[in-house]
């Protein structure tokens, strides 16, 4: 089932007496429980698609319809709300709130959904427990290195149950071996079935995900699925074959079951 379905999206911006066509006749589908990258260089559009999917923004044309619900036509409120429940965020820079501990940042999207206190403390204890961070629950973002800092955004990213995960540039701040921590976690979301979609300008990550969406002068150059599909139609699979030599996915490994992080993480 597609989670997402975007129909000739169009994000037109005026700067000055010059007109900038973000994103062009763009129509994508993004399958629940799918690992995709967007990449491409500065200005081609992938901020901007990143934005709309995440109800920062909103398309000139075209519709964009989350889990079958068409959430352009919604108001700026009812927006907000499918943003808080259905939408998890990780930045680059963290976004973290500087007076606030770990466990309270991790359990602030709960607490402005109005979720009863004694099930935030529930939740809170669990992510802590899940993300390593349960001998930091009462340290404050500037108590924390870069690596520890991400991990408690993707908890506060997750701890609403979201259909799905926005990562902009998740490792931009983080050392090589951090930023290797950082990616495995968000995959092993991913094995457990949540959506995720990373922006990312390193070829590195992009490529780790199953799909990749090439953005270039605000059009969709190239989707690797569409590239899959040819290939598949173009060999299909014999009588012997079953269901078409579909891979099985090993089981999911923990959060906690690669070694300890460094120090920097």
């Amino acid at each position: 089932m597609a989670v997402i379905e975007l129909a000739g999206i169009e994000r037109i911006f005026h700067l000055g007496d010059s007109v900038v066509h973000a994103l062009t006749h763009l129509d994508v589908g993004i399958e629940a429980g799918e690992y995709v990258a967007i990449m491409g260089p500065s200005g081609s559009g992938k901020s901007t698609l990143l934005n709309l999917l995440g109800l920062l923004d909103r398309p000139d044309a075209g519709s964009y319809r989350l889990e079958g619900r068409d959430v352009t036509t919604l108001s700026p409120d009812e927006q907000a709300a499918v943003r808080s429940q259905r939408i998890g965020f990780v930045f680059q820079s963290f976004h973290l709130v500087p007076r606030l501990t770990a466990a309270e940042n991790i359990g602030l999207p709960m607490m402005l959904a109005g979720i009863p206190a004694a099930e935030r403390a529930r939740r809170v204890t669990q992510a802590l427990k899940d993300f390593g961070l349960d001998q930091r629950a009462d340290h404050r973002p500037d108590q924390l290195s870069g690596g520890q800092r991400q991990r408690v955004a993707i908890a506060r990213a997750t701890i609403m149950q979201p259909a799905v995960l926005l990562a902009d540039e998740p490792t931009g701040n983080l050392d090589r071996a951090t930023g290797e921590d950082v990616i495995h976690l968000l995959e092993v979301l991913n094995q457990r079935g949540m959506t995720l979609i990373v922006v990312t300008h390193d070829p590195k990550i992009g490529t780790r995900a199953r799909r990749q969406l090439l953005m270039e002068d605000g059009e969709l150059r190239h989707d690797s699925a569409a590239v899959h599909l040819r290939s598949v139609d173009d060999n299909p699979p014999g009588p012997l074959s079953g269901k078409g030599g579909d891979d099985v996915s090993p089981a999911a490994p923990a959060l906690g079951e690669r070694s300890a992080p460094s120090s920097t993480a």
